[in-house]
């Protein structure tokens, strides 16, 4: 008897081992990767929105027709394989993949592959106001309308099912790497026929359907967003992790620390007074690039007393550029003079700013009819940015600037959503932002940020110059780089010369990360892409 219970002891003893040890090695096999965000996306359908945290949050989810391949600017094939141009560039052939699937989630589950439809939806949704789905769900496309892609998309037809034709009005050079950009990212048709028929189309924001390397799962405002590996991804090496989880915490030193205790294994924009210790932790690695980004101040010429060129030339020159390069970057930032950053291809190096002068912008307010105490509203960005990692900061800073010329500067903020929503609405008089690269072009900067289309979109001066629209569209409209460079530079100087923006800075980017992460690129247009990513174990 005592040899059968040892036996059954042994056996007991055994078994619980092996479902331990069974246990382990699932747990060693899934591999999560937790990134820690700095806030909280607006939703998902990502051609509502422009902000790199909504970016950010819809990149796993969606393929476009052409990407960007990682870490680059160039644009390589994607949901289409190949495409061609006609000889007067206003017709692209796109051929599309055969064999993707569609994510699936609780209420659908697609019953084919992606095809044409899918395409068509996505960009007759933008184009057309009169779109059934658009009726039902009606919204904005600021990066399409800001581009003029309302305007000029003719039409988007399909030949077969894996063959989709753009025509275009007229000639858009950046086109192709237009198409490679967030905005369009490429739906589900069925998806949105079904939320028509059961009346939930709003889901399409909340619940998101798409053919990235990742599955949506869950969403908590503030707090987490969940993802899951795509195991049917139509590119299984680039699905790495199982799990992929954004972690949002506004407070960068708390992102830091939970760097440091492997609670998250990549961190959004590091604080430039963390950097030293990051670099110095042998758990951590930094990769440092150089910044394809400007932040700049953007003046609301709707608003009285800015709608007066003297005004803000005032103010520009009263603004101490090196102290608060010094204060706020800490040697992470460039000085900057120009509407784009000098990486830029067409980037005018002959253009200066005005000389620091409180002096003489003191006397320009008072002629300009300025009283005494005349009271602005300045707005700080709430999150940090490459581009502005302090805008508390430098809001303070300026607020002393311009209070040295005898202006009271109000200093307001808001949740970086609701910032957003009413900068674009025109609400502010004077407002901190930026911007990072999207996609290469000079287009992206110049008709982007502050053509006449890009009000309401991403031009937070609400400038719209004629002359200066005139410049960029005759640059957008043709092929030919050297015309393009010479209608970009006179653009660069006229902008200059109007003042509906002061830029600051471009900055380093330096991306801090877990020394196990492997295959992580830093964007040139500061998207963070964990497609391809892994963890060593």
């Amino acid at each position: 008897m005592r040899n059968q219970l040892f036996l059954s002891s042994l056996l007991t003893v055994g078994l619980t081992s092996g479902l331990l040890a069974t246990t382990q090695n699932v747990q060693a096999a899934t591999k999560s990767l937790v990134f820690c965000s700095e806030a909280s996306p607006a939703g998902f359908d990502i051609a509502q929105y422009t902000s790199g945290t909504d970016n950010d949050a819809a990149e796993p989810i969606y393929n476009r027709l052409t990407e960007f391949e990682r870490g680059s600017t160039s644009v390589v094939p994607a949901l289409a394989t190949g495409w061609d141009v006609s000889p007067d560039g206003l017709v692209y052939t796109f051929h599309l993949r055969s064999g993707v699937k569609f994510h699936s989630n609780k209420t659908f589950t697609p019953s084919r592959d992606f095809n044409a439809d899918d395409v068509l939806f996505t960009f007759n949704r933008m184009l057309q106001k009169d779109h059934p789905f658009r009726v039902a769900y009606p919204t904005e496309f600021p990066y399409f309308t800001g581009m003029g892609m309302d305007k000029n998309l003719k039409s988007v037809e399909k030949t077969d099912p894996l063959t989709v034709v753009f025509t275009l009005n007229k000639v858009d050079a950046a086109f192709i790497q237009n198409v490679a950009m967030n905005f369009a990212s490429i739906l589900s048709s069925e998806y949105a026929e079904k939320l028509m028929a059961s009346g939930d189309v709003r889901d399409i924001n909340q619940q998101p359907i798409g053919t990235g390397p990742f599955v949506f799962q869950r969403y908590q405002k503030d707090s987490q967003i969940r993802y899951s590996a795509n195991k049917q991804f139509w590119d299984p090496s680039r699905v790495k992790v199982d799990q992929l989880i954004f972690a949002i915490n506004t407070d960068p030193s708390v992102r830091v620390q939970k760097l440091k205790k492997n609670e998250c294994q990549i961190t959004s924009n590091p604080r430039p007074a963390d950097l030293d210790a990051l670099k110095a932790d042998k758990q951590l690695q930094v990769i440092e690039k150089p910044g394809f980004n400007l932040g700049y101040i953007a003046y609301n010429v709707r608003h009285a007393p800015l709608d007066n060129l003297q005004v803000r030339q005032a103010l520009d020159m009263a603004i101490n550029k090196p102290e608060i390069i010094k204060a706020v970057y800490q040697g992470a930032g460039q000085l900057a003079v120009n509407a784009m950053p000098p990486t830029q291809w067409s980037y005018d190096e002959t253009i200066k700013d005005a000389p620091y002068n409180p002096d003489k912008a003191r006397e320009m307010l008072r002629a300009a009819g300025v009283k005494e105490g005349t009271v602005i509203n300045l707005w700080a960005m709430p999150v940090q940015r490459p581009y502005n990692p302090n805008a508390k900061l430098m809001a303070q800073m300026l607020q002393s600037d311009w209070g040295k010329i005898g202006l009271k500067v109000n200093i307001v903020s808001y949740e970086w959503g609701e910032y957003l929503k009413r900068s674009k609405n025109g609400e502010h008089d004077i407002s901190l932002i930026g911007w990072t690269g999207d996609n290469g072009d000079p287009d992206n900067w110049l008709g982007t940020l502050y053509s006449c289309a890009a009000i309401g979109g991403n031009n937070y001066s609400m400038w719209c110059d004629e002359k200066y629209d005139a410049l960029v569209k005759a640059a957008v409209a043709t092929s030919d780089k050297g015309q393009r460079i010479d209608l970009y530079k006179q653009a660069q100087h006229y902008l200059k010369e109007q003042v509906p923006i002061t830029p600051i800075a471009h900055s380093t980017v330096n991306q801090p990360l877990r020394a196990e992460v492997q295959g992580f690129q830093v964007s040139p247009f500061g998207r963070n892409n964990f497609s391809g990513v892994d963890i060593a174990q």
